[in-house]
């Protein structure tokens, strides 16, 4: 009997972990789980990102970061249907609104594969957690050439 109960959980889990690895296809209506406001913390302080339902073949949203009450910087981002695929592009500003990047350039993260609860872009992925819960995990590139990757634990 207890072979039988191992037996059947052994099946059952790898038959959960099939379900949670189904590719799905890069079309927006297979993550609008992302959309809602989503509160939490990074870089030692409050995040908030709020995105948009997909609509007119993107996603935009809108992501502060907030240290000792103060913004310390914003982002514009955008995910967006271009040649059967998609692509997460974001700016970034100071405070004032003055931009990091040039008028015509972008940070791009092109899009490697979406799952039942991921969706993984070169150097950007969201993991839906629950309804209420999501993780973005972001590489940041540093001086000496290594990667640090930055959790975000957000709330909606």
């Amino acid at each position: 009997m207890k072979n039988h109960i191992a037996i059947v959980a052994l099946f059952l889990s790898l038959f959960s972990f099939a379900q949670t690895e189904t590719i799905l296809e890069p079309k927006l209506e297979n993550i609008s789980w992302i959309s809602g406001n989503w509160k939490g913390e990074a870089f030692g302080g409050q995040v908030e990102e709020n995105w948009s339902k997909p609509s007119g073949g993107s996603m935009m949203a809108t992501f502060k970061l907030i240290n000792n009450g103060d913004v310390s910087f914003y982002e514009i981002e955008i995910i967006r249907e271009v040649n059967e695929t998609l692509i997460l592009q974001l700016k970034h500003f100071n405070n004032d609104l003055k931009g990091w990047e040039t008028q015509d350039e972008t940070v791009d993260f092109p899009l490697k594969k979406i799952t039942n609860s991921k969706v993984i872009f070169e150097g950007m992925t969201f993991e839906k957690i629950s309804d209420k819960e999501m993780h973005v995990y972001v590489d940041i590139h540093q001086k000496d050439g290594s990667i640090e990757i930055v959790k975000f634990k957000y709330i909606k």
